[in-house]
């Protein structure tokens, strides 16, 4: 058991009062492979998606072929991931792992995030300018389109 498991009812009470939760907690904890799949049964989510960002592709890829393979399923199914030419997403996937550049891309797509329901910025203690970008259009998406839209900003402690 992962300690951050042991706060994941709390953080999804948090997430359901708040639009915006910052979770800091010591790397190997957790974080980005048990907080997400957990959250995923949230009443505040809808039937939404979420889209996690990611600084690295190796980041994503390992990332959503671990958290598939702890579901028992195939990196596509439930948790899917896209990084730059390369997608691995159906209409089943409930979990999208992205690098961080492909957000603003999305946001040009589709700006009003119609399908998540929450946003997680994983490791944002790497700051980047894509990182940045992207959050500053996801806090401006929420409040100019989406006031339900959730965000939850992972760090290290």
């Amino acid at each position: 058991m992962f300690p951050v498991e042991k706060i994941i009812p709390a953080l999804a009470d948090s997430l359901e009062r708040n639009r915006s939760v910052v979770l800091r907690a010591p790397p190997g904890s957790g974080k980005t492979t048990c907080v997400p799949p957990a959250l995923l049964a949230a009443k505040f989510l809808k039937g939404k998606k979420i889209l996690m960002l990611e600084p690295r592709r190796l980041a994503a890829r390992s990332c959503a072929a671990y958290i598939a393979s702890k579901l028992g399923e195939r990196v596509g199914e439930t948790v899917g991931y896209q990084v730059r030419l390369e997608r691995k997403i159906s209409r089943d996937t409930r979990l999208e792992i992205v690098t961080e550049g492909l957000l603003a891309q999305r946001l040009i797509e589709d700006p009003e995030l119609a399908d998540v329901g929450l946003v997680i910025f994983d490791e944002f203690h790497e700051r980047s300018l894509a990182c940045d970008l992207g959050f500053a259009m996801t806090v401006d998406v929420r409040r100019a389109l989406r006031e339900d839209l959730r965000i939850l900003v992972i760090r290290h402690a």
